[in-house]
């Protein structure tokens, strides 16, 4: 049976041992919906983060259509980088679509509080947004990079927020995988995921910004957002592969890392398009 989640260690393993007040445990508990996340890892039968990945779309009855797959070619090595509306069940799609795809030949960079989930450690490339990067992450990004596995990165980061005058998009996404791709000469591969969450979640992401208030709280919502999101359908757009070598000295890597953004968020975005004619 897969290894279920427990708060409470997990709070500890990340304050250096202290003991967690219960009430934020059992607060915590009820926000993520621990329950019933560990009612779905009691019945898993996943070996692995592909598999896993298709047993959390069965499970909450979510559809994903993808079209564009014909522009890829099966044999290369690429960088697949989206938008990221979601902040879990878009990972989650897009696991399963292009880990079927590549035979389950795929590395995904997640925040590494997503390693208590067992079952997506083989796939996963952990990043610590609270502490410093080690010299033994590096060792395992380039590794990565350099193996025969397809790379999925979300370069904003974080999910899409409500920003003024532009509506729900990326916050703007980093450049280390136009650094990367030229690096490691894989070429890129833009992705629109079409999603939305609740008002809730981008109301108090504003608010808080609003007040000044740094520590993400929002993020503590998304698994909440996840099962709102249940019983649903969602599309993805996967557009032509950017040959690397397109990321030249015209730019700096944070201007490409921008152009990528817009053709993901502009040029792959059926309904920007329908707006822009409108």
């Amino acid at each position: 049976m897969a290894q279920l989640l427990d708060i409470r260690n997990i709070l500890m393993t990340k304050n250096g041992g202290k003991e967690p007040s219960r009430l934020l445990v059992w607060l915590l508990k009820k926000i993520l919906h621990v329950d019933e996340m560990n009612e779905f890892l009691s019945r898993s039968k996943a070996t692995g983060g592909v598999d896993f990945a298709d047993e959390s779309l069965e499970f909450l009855d979510t559809k994903v259509h993808a079209t564009g797959f014909e522009n890829l070619d099966p044999d290369k090595k690429y960088i697949f980088v989206s938008n990221h509306p979601l902040g879990g069940l878009d990972g989650v799609s897009l696991i399963s679509l292009i880990g079927r795809r590549y035979n389950g030949k795929i590395r995904y960079f997640v925040n590494d509080l997503l390693l208590s989930i067992h079952a997506l450690r083989d796939i996963s490339i952990p990043i610590n947004k609270h502490g410093a990067l080690s010299k033994q992450f590096y060792e395992m990004t380039n590794n990565a990079f350099d193996s025969d596995n397809q790379m999925v990165i979300f370069p904003a980061g974080k999910c899409s927020r409500f920003q003024p005058g532009k509506g729900i998009r990326d916050l703007e996404w980093k450049k280390t995988f136009v650094i990367r791709a030229v690096q490691h000469q894989r070429d890129v591969v833009p992705i629109y995921f079409e999603g939305r969450n609740s008002v809730f979640f981008y109301a108090l992401s504003f608010i808080r910004c609003s007040l000044g208030i740094k520590l993400n709280i929002e993020m503590l919502f998304l698994p909440h957002e996840m099962f709102l999101n249940r019983h649903k359908s969602f599309r993805a757009y996967i557009g032509k592969p950017i040959s690397w070598q397109t990321f030249d000295a015209s730019k700096t890597p944070k201007q490409w890392a921008q152009y990528v953004k817009q053709i993901s968020e502009e040029e792959l975005n059926p309904n920007y398009k329908t707006k822009k004619s409108s």
